[in-house]
C-alpha cells in the first residue's frame, strides 16, 4: 500500500512540475499610438495559480485605469483528447504623454511557485494629427483594419475617386541612392500612405529602360503608423525592386499608376429596420482611385578608365577561391579546375574568367552553377565555375594563375584577385587504352577511340585475274548513275514547290502559326518545371501574342486587346473563345507585374493557354 501511495505522489509531483514549466507570461500592446490617445496594455499568464503581480514603470505614459483582473478558460476535444487551458489577464488603460520610440520593461509575477518576467514592449508614439484633431485616436485602428482587407478583392461600384483627396491616399517612390556607378545595385521602394479604408491595390509596372531589374519578394506585413507632413497615416511597403543601371547618364524612373479600391462611407437610402439597427443610416461603397508615384532621376557615373585586362564586368564586393581535382594523372585522363566567386553585387552579369591551359590540353566549355539570392544590396551568394581539360601527352605542365578583376564600390577602384598556379604531373597513358576525344561542345560528349587502325591481314588471300571487270557493265554499275539522277530530279521538283509556297510570306506565317506557338509553350513548360515564374509568364505571352500575329497576319507592334478581339470576331471566332484568350493575356500580365501570383499558379495558366490556342486553331480551320 505504501508503494502505491508513493508512486501516485511521484506522478502528481511530476505532473505539477510539467504544468509549471509550461506556464507563459506575455505582454501585448499596440505598436503605434498617438500622443494624447488612450490604449490598452494587457499581461496574460497561462495559469490560475498566481500571486505577487508587479506592473512595470510606464515612463512616458499616464495610467488612467488598472490593473483590472479577468480570467478566461477554454476546453478543446480533438480525437477524444481533452485539453483544458485557463489564464489570467491584467489590463491597464494608458495615455501617451510624449512622442518617440518608448520602451516598457517587462512585468513580473509569481506563478506556480516560480517567478516569471514578461516580454518588454516597444511603442511608437506619433504627434497628434494637425489636420484632423478629432480623428487622431482612431486612425491607427482604421489602418489596421484596412491592412487586413488590403489583399481581398472588392467590386467597384464607382469609377470616380472624387471623394478621396490626394492627402488621404498617395504613394511615394524612393531610391536608397541617387548617385551610383554603372552596374551598382539600387533599391527602389514604393510605399503607400493612407488615412482611408484601403481594400486593395493593383499596380501597372512599366518597363524600366536602361536597367536590369529584379523584384524583391516581400512578405506582406501589417501596416505601421507614420507621421508625415503634419498628419498620421497607416503605411505599408508595397513593392521593392533592385535595379542595375546598364548605362551612364541621367536615367529616369517613370511614374507608375496604382489602382486602389477604397471603402467610403455614404448615407443609406434603405429603410430596412434591421439594417438601420446594426449599421445606422450610414453604409459603405467601394470607390476606385488611381494614384501615381512621382518620377525619379538617377545619376549614373561610368566606370573609371584603366580597366584591367581581366575585368569581368563585376561591380560590388567579391572573393575568389580555386581548387583542382588532382595534380597527378595519366595522359588522356580528365582534370577539373574549379573557381568559386562569392560576394554581393551584379553576380548574374559577371563574365566567366578565362583559364590558360597548356597547348597540349584539350579544353571544353566551362560548367557554371549560380547559387545566389536577391538582397537589397544586390545579388548575394556564389558562382561556381568548373573547367574540364584533358592532357594528351605525358610531362610536367603548369596551369598559370587565374585573374579576376572587379570594381570595388567601397574603395571606388578596380581590384584584381588571383589564384595560385597548379603544377600537373602527367604520366604516360596505358598502351591500348586509346585516346579521349571530344566534339568541343560539351564535356559529356567525351568518348574513346584507338581501335580504328586495322591490323595486317594474314592467311589466304583471293585475287581477281587481270582484265576481269568486277563492277563495270553490271546492273549495280548503272544504278549508281540512275538512282542519283532520279533523286536530283525529285529534289528539284520539291524545292521549286517549296520556294513557290515560301514566296507568300503571309501564307507561310499563317500556316506555321500553331507550330511556333507550340514550340514556345514547350519552352514555357521547361521554365515552369524550373520554377522560373517571371520568365514563364513572359514566354506564354510571347506564344499567345505571336500566334495571333502570325494567324491574323498582323505585326506585333500593331497588336492590342481591342483590335485582336475585333479580328477574332471577323474570323467568326466564338465570343466565349475570344474572352478565354483575353483572360489568358490578362492573367499572364497580372502575374508578371503584380507582387502576388495569379490564382491557380503557372500550371493553370499553362493549361488554359494550350486549350485556348488549340480551340482557336480548330475554329479558324473549320471556318475556312
Amino acid at each position: 500500500m505504501r508503494k502505491v501511495l508513493f508512486l501516485l505522489f511521484a506522478l502528481l509531483i511530476a505532473d505539477i512540475s510539467a504544468w509549471a514549466d509550461g506556464v507563459e507570461f506575455t505582454a501585448s500592446a499596440p505598436n503605434v499610438v498617438v500622443n494624447g490617445g488612450q490604449f490598452r496594455v494587457s499581461y496574460t499568464v497561462t495559469t490560475q495559480h498566481v500571486k505577487e503581480f508587479r506592473a512595470p514603470t510606464f515612463e512616458g505614459f499616464d495610467v488612467l485605469y488598472g490593473p483590472t483582473r479577468s480570467t478566461q478558460s477554454s476546453t478543446q476535444i480533438i480525437n477524444g483528447d481533452i485539453t483544458v487551458s485557463s489564464s489570467i489577464i491584467y489590463t491597464f488603460v494608458l495615455q501617451a504623454t510624449k512622442e518617440g520610440e518608448l520602451k516598457v520593461p517587462g512585468a513580473t509575477i509569481v506563478a506556480d511557485g516560480k517567478k516569471l518576467t514578461s516580454n518588454a514592449l516597444s511603442i511608437k508614439v506619433l504627434p497628434p494629427d494637425q489636420t484632423n484633431q478629432s480623428n487622431q485616436s482612431n486612425q491607427t485602428g482604421q489602418g489596421q483594419q484596412a491592412a487586413g482587407s488590403s489583399r481581398r478583392g472588392a467590386s467597384s461600384s464607382s469609377s470616380s475617386g472624387g471623394q478621396i483627396s490626394a492627402d488621404d491616399l498617395f504613394i511615394t517612390a524612393t531610391l536608397n541612392k541617387t548617385n551610383v556607378y554603372e552596374q551598382e545595385a539600387v533599391l527602389l521602394t514604393y510605399k503607400v500612405y493612407y488615412a482611408v479604408n484601403l481594400r486593395e491595390m493593383e499596380i501597372k509596372m512599366p518597363d524600366l529602360n536602361g536597367f536590369h531589374t529584379q523584384e524583391v519578394k516581400l512578405q506582406r506585413e501589417q501596416p505601421t503608423g507614420e507621421y508625415y507632413n503634419g498628419r498620421n497615416y497607416s503605411t505599408i511597403v508595397w513593392s521593392q525592386y533592385v535595379l542595375f543601371p546598364q548605362q551612364s547618364g541621367k536615367l529616369e524612373i517613370p511614374s507608375i499608376n496604382f489602382d486602389a479600391t477604397v471603402a467610403v462611407r455614404t448615407r443609406r437610402t434603405s429603410m430596412d429596420p434591421l439594417d438601420m439597427f446594426f449599421n445606422g443610416n450610414m453604409g459603405y461603397v467601394d470607390v476606385r482611385k488611381t494614384i501615381s508615384s512621382p518620377k525619379l532621376t538617377l545619376n549614373v557615373s561610368p566606370l573609371p578608365s584603366g580597366k584591367p585586362a581581366s575585368f569581368s564586368g563585376g561591380v560590388g564586393d567579391f572573393t575568389l577561391q580555386s581548387s583542382i581535382s588532382t595534380t597527378e594523372l595519366k595522359a588522356n585522363e580528365a582534370v577539373t579546375l574549379k573557381l568559386e566567386i562569392a560576394g554581393t553585387g551584379n553576380m548574374k552579369l559577371i563574365n566567366t574568367p578565362e583559364v590558360s591551359f597548356p597547348q597540349d590540353f584539350e579544353t571544353y566549355d566551362p560548367k557554371v552553377e549560380n547559387n545566389f539570392s536577391l538582397t537589397r544590396g544586390g545579388l548575394s551568394g556564389k558562382k561556381v565555375i568548373e573547367y574540364l581539360a584533358i592532357p594528351r601527352h605525358a610531362g610536367t605542365f603548369t596551369i598559370p594563375p587565374v585573374e579576376f578583376s572587379y570594381f570595388d564600390l567601397k574603395t571606388k577602384s578596380y581590384k584584381t584577385l588571383t589564384t595560385g598556379p597548379y603544377e600537373l604531373t602527367v604520366a604516360k597513358g596505358e598502351e591500348g587504352a586509346g585516346q579521349v576525344v571530344s566534339t568541343f561542345t560539351n564535356q559529356e560528349d567525351v568518348k574513346l577511340i584507338g581501335q580504328d587502325v586495322r591490323y595486317i591481314k594474314t592467311g589466304a588471300v583471293s585475287l581477281l585475274p587481270n582484265g576481269r571487270r568486277a563492277l563495270f557493265g553490271t546492273w549495280a554499275y548503272w544504278l549508281w548513275y540512275i538512282v542519283p539522277l532520279l533523286l536530283s530530279i525529285a529534289f528539284i521538283f520539291v524545292y521549286r514547290k517549296r520556294a513557290v509556297e515560301n514566296a507568300n510570306v503571309s501564307k507561310v506565317r499563317t500556316k506555321n502559326a500553331n507550330k511556333v506557338a507550340v514550340r514556345r509553350l514547350k519552352q514555357a513548360s521547361r521554365l515552369m518545371a524550373g520554377q522560373q515564374q517571371e520568365a514563364f509568364y513572359e514566354e506564354v505571352l510571347k506564344a499567345s501574342w505571336g500566334y495571333i500575329s502570325d494567324k491574323m497576319n498582323i505585326p506585333l507592334s500593331q497588336l492590342s486587346k481591342d483590335n485582336v478581339e475585333q479580328e477574332l470576331l471577323s474570323h467568326q471566332v466564338d465570343a466565349s473563345l475570344t474572352n478565354e484568350f483575353i483572360r489568358v493575356l490578362n492573367d499572364c500580365e497580372f502575374a508578371r507585374y503584380a507582387p502576388a501570383s495569379v490564382a491557380g499558379g503557372m500550371e493553370q495558366v499553362y493549361k488554359a493557354a494550350i486549350e485556348v490556342i488549340s480551340k482557336m486553331e480548330s475554329s479558324i480551320k473549320r471556318k475556312k
